[in-house]
C-alpha cells in the first residue's frame, strides 16, 4: 500500500483516528508522517511502559519532555512514588491504586470511559450471571427502601428477589 499523501512511498505509518464516532484511517510514509506531525516517537523508543506513562502525563524518550508536577505521595507498602509510575508506566504494587486513587482515577476514566472494571457477560450461561446481577441491584434497592421507611415498596422488592432467586434454582 503506498502513501495516501505523495502517493510514491510505501506506507509505514497506520493511523487510526475516532471523531463522533466515525473511524478514520490515514496510511502514510515516514516523511509524510513527519511532515504532518503524526512521527510522535521513533521505533527505537516504542515500549507499552512508554506508552502508558504519556497516559500519565509523563512521556520517556521524547525531546523536551517534563515530569508532571505530582504531590510528593508515596505507597507505604512498595516505596513507589507517582513520578516513579508515570516513568514506567507500571503501577508499583497493588496498594498503589489505593495510594495514588486521586491521580489514576482521572486517567483511567480517560482510556476505559469509566474507572471500575465490571466485565463481560459470557454468551453462553450469560442469563444467569444478568439475574444475578439484578439481584444485587435489587437487594441495594431494599436496604434503601427499608432506610427510608417505605416499607410496602420494601415487600414487593423482597417478593421480587425471591423470584428471581427462584429462576436460578
Amino acid at each position: 500500500m503506498n502513501c495516501q499523501e505523495c502517493n510514491q512511498r510505501p506506507a509505514t505509518i497506520h493511523l487510526t483516528q475516532m471523531f463522533n464516532g466515525k473511524k478514520e484511517e490515514t496510511h502514510l510514509c515516514e516523511y509524510c508522517a513527519a511532515k504532518k506531525g503524526a512521527m510522535l516517537f521513533n521505533a527505537d523508543e516504542f515500549s507499552i511502559p512508554n506508552l502508558l506513562g504519556s497516559f500519565l502525563g509523563y512521556q520517556v524518550n521524547l525531546p523536551g519532555a517534563k515530569e508532571a508536577q505530582t504531590p510528593p505521595n508515596i505507597c507505604t507498602s512498595c516505596g513507589s512514588c507517582f513520578a516513579d509510575i508515570t516513568k514506567t508506566g507500571k503501577l508499583g504494587c497493588a496498594d498503589c491504586y489505593n495510594t495514588f486513587v486521586q491521580e489514576l482515577e482521572p486517567t483511567l476514566r480517560r482510556i476505559h470511559g469509566n474507572s471500575q472494571h465490571i466485565g463481560k457477560i459470557p454468551a453462553r450461561g450469560g442469563g444467569k450471571v444478568l439475574i444475578k446481577k439484578q439481584i444485587e441491584k435489587l437487594k441495594e434497592q431494599l436496604q434503601e427502601a427499608v432506610a427510608s421507611e417505605k416499607y410496602e415498596l420494601a415487600a414487593e422488592i423482597r417478593d421480587s428477589i425471591k423470584n428471581m432467586e427462584k429462576e436460578l434454582g
